[in-house]
């Protein structure tokens, strides 16, 4: 047994490693995107306190919710109700249909929390994984995020993206300031307080700064802000007209800004304290929301040249510049997949925006995601590139949808007051 220690703010996470009794012989990871995949029958029975192990509690109850819906939230599980085996971890799983049961203990102390959690394979009767975790009662989501994680990887061969953090405008203060919450919207916390309008949040690569575009000075200005500081938010960006939706590189050192201080919106690069490198384009129409390739050798932004808004590749070598989309009088938004082989976008469709996704070359067809009523907008990626989030206006509301991939999973992700528009994805923190 190995024993690490890592440390998450003031939590003190302790993991060990537990025998495997898998057959080493072949494994076989889950594509979750596959349009035939079989979703995982999983059960999460309440975890049980360690020093009253015959009694139920509505702390068990949680920690089980918890680590339920962040299970549910990769889109490769169906959970059994708990219902039907009366929320206890003695059941005849088998019988029930599952596949694998997720067995959670915990001990409460002046301190804080301490839990083991196991991922049992039904059918062969053995444990896949086993983790335990100390710290205080705040950093109780965190530990079952990672644990989450880990039983992604396990299926997937890839790390689950539970620990990331959305970005996102929103109303709810009556202006439109930007938020940040963990992936259940559990965990809110206010970004800006400008009182005014703010638009187009986007993540430097890692997670730890997020610049947005604010109007509270009376010019569309780029800021810069620290989130693991209460630090004031610095400008990054002042000049007349624009100064709008950058995209960084996948190295964060450098970003492409629309701006128009010469009148016409083109597309600069900038060094990262905001001081222009070089012009991109030059008055072909109007130039907006760039999107860095993930080797950083291309970037896809959206221009009117044509006469209505269509996306295009640009080599960032020679600046040389490729149309990508010709289906659809308005394609808009793009986002590069942080794997790279697929864009996303929003394309306007018999009067409603869909989500669409196309490969980064001229040649390729599109694929439509979205087919619902409402306007399907501001799409991106999941860290892992298997998931897209977008906001839903329908009618007067305005809410955080995510969709895997293939079209299959659609839903609402938080219940939260007020409408969210222009959400971000951004990994796990650095």
């Amino acid at each position: 047994m190995k024993l690490r220690i890592f440390n998450f703010l003031l939590l003190t996470l302790f993991l060990f490693s537990l025998p495997c009794k898998i057959q080493a012989k072949e494994i076989v990871y889950l594509d979750i995107t596959s349009p035939d995949a079989r979703r995982i029958s999983i059960a999460v029975p309440w975890f049980v306190n360690k020093e009253q192990p015959e009694r139920l509690q509505v702390y068990g109850r949680d920690l089980a919710d918890m680590l339920s819906n962040s299970l549910l939230f990769h889109g490769i599980f169906s959970l059994i109700p708990v219902e039907q085996y009366g929320k206890r971890q003695d059941a005849d799983w088998k019988s029930l249909g599952a596949d694998f049961v997720v067995l959670g203990n915990y001990s409460l102390s002046a301190k804080g929390v301490q839990m083991e959690i196991r991922l049992l394979d039904v059918a062969g009767g053995d444990m896949l994984m086993g983790k335990r975790y100390n710290g205080t009662r705040d950093h109780e989501r965190s530990m079952l995020f990672k644990f989450t994680d880990s039983v992604i990887k396990e299926m997937t061969g890839q790390n689950g993206i539970a620990n990331s953090k959305i970005a996102f405008v929103s109303d709810r203060s009556g202006f439109k300031e930007v938020y940040l919450t963990d992936i259940l919207g559990k965990d809110v916390r206010q970004i800006t307080r400008h009182k005014n309008l703010v638009v187009s949040p986007r993540f430097l690569p890692g997670g730890r700064y997020l610049t947005y575009t604010s109007y509270h000075s009376g010019n569309q200005n780029l800021y810069i802000t620290d989130l693991k500081q209460n630090k004031t938010t610095r400008p990054l960006s002042r000049r007349k007209g624009m100064n709008l939706a950058p995209a960084w590189s996948p190295d964060g050192k450098k970003m492409i800004l629309t701006l128009s201080k010469d009148g016409n919106p083109d597309l600069f690069l900038l060094d990262r304290k905001g001081k222009i490198i070089k012009q991109l384009t030059r008055r072909s129409g109007i130039n907006v929301s760039p999107t860095w390739s993930p080797d950083g050798t291309q970037i896809a932004f959206v221009s009117d040249r044509s006469g209505r808004p269509q996306i295009y590749l640009m080599n960032l070598r020679d600046n040389k510049v490729q149309r990508l989309t010709f289906k659809g009088n308005e394609n808009a938004e793009p986002s590069w997949s942080p794997t790279g082989e697929l864009l996303t976008y929003s394309s306007l469709v018999n009067g409603l925006y869909q989500i669409y996704t196309v490969a980064p070359r001229p040649s390729a067809l599109p694929k439509q995601i979205t087919n619902g009523p409402g306007h399907h907008e501001s799409p991106t990626w999941s860290p892992d590139g298997k998931q897209i989030l977008f906001s839903l206006r329908n009618g007067r509301k305005q809410k955080i949808y995510a969709v895997l991939k293939n079209g299959s999973n659609m839903r609402q992700l938080f219940e939260l007051p007020g409408n969210q528009t222009y959400p971000r994805w951004a990994g796990k923190q650095k």
